[in-house]
């Protein structure tokens, strides 16, 4: 299961996922976990050993639903899936501060930021599962947990849209200098990821870059259960 993982990971147009993250800000990637995988992190929902902590969002006023963070170490698939988008998505990272003139540089491996992250006494894990029932949402937020973060992370839907649960869309929200904001609403099928930035991304104009502000949320689900898998790649503190 998990060497499979890592080998679909490999196949990837990394060169064409570059270039869409670079023009739109965020991209959307085929099915890379099957179904009995999706099953297999679904069933795990209610196995309280696997988690460090579970969030109500009503008691936050975060929207409506709940979502467990997993603790370390992380299971093999998961772990997996952390480790492997890590190589690719540091180099869009680079490239996208480099752009917007700051000296950051993210290292080629994910063990090599995680000791970035404790450096900051930043030690908790952050891979999440994500369970919204019907009238269920997720307002628009970033995810940033202390000062060491990693501008990209990876969402995935678990189960089937149209008939395991309606509505609960993916929101991206792009706040535009001296501009009205533009949203995008982006629709996942079991298995199937979103990358998107944590917290803002380089935009080119007349005088060179500068960064338009993202958050992100989940539309409100009109029907059913949806299950969702968040990839956070810098530890919380």
């Amino acid at each position: 299961m998990v060497s499979q993982i890592r080998a679909d990971l490999d196949t990837l147009d990394w060169n064409s996922i570059h270039q869409t993250l670079d023009e739109q800000g965020f991209v959307k990637l085929p099915a890379l976990l099957d179904s009995e995988q999706c099953q297999f992190l679904m069933d795990m929902y209610d196995e309280e050993s696997y988690y460090r902590s579970r969030i109500d969002m009503a008691r936050y006023r975060f929207g409506e639903g709940e979502y467990k963070y997993f603790q370390a170490p992380l299971p093999p698939l998961i772990q997996e899936l952390r480790t492997g988008f890590y190589p690719e998505l540091a180099k869009a990272a680079n490239r996208w501060f480099e752009r917007l003139g700051k000296d950051t540089h993210y290292p080629s491996t994910l063990d090599e930021f995680l000791k970035q992250c404790h450096e900051k006494e930043q030690v908790r894990s952050t891979p999440l599962i994500l369970k919204y029932e019907t009238g269920g949402y997720n307002c628009l937020h970033q995810d940033m947990y202390g000062d060491v973060y990693f501008p990209f992370q990876v969402l995935f839907a678990l189960n089937q849209r149209n008939k395991d649960y309606t509505g609960g869309e993916s929101i991206l929200v792009e706040q535009r200098p001296r501009a009205q904001s533009r949203g995008y609403v982006i629709t996942l099928d079991q298995g199937e990821a979103l990358i998107f930035p944590t917290n803002h991304r380089p935009i080119e104009g007349k005088r060179g870059y500068y960064k338009n502000t993202v958050r992100h949320g989940v539309s409100t689900l009109t029907s059913g259960i949806r299950y969702g898998l968040g990839i956070i790649f810098h530890d919380a503190n």
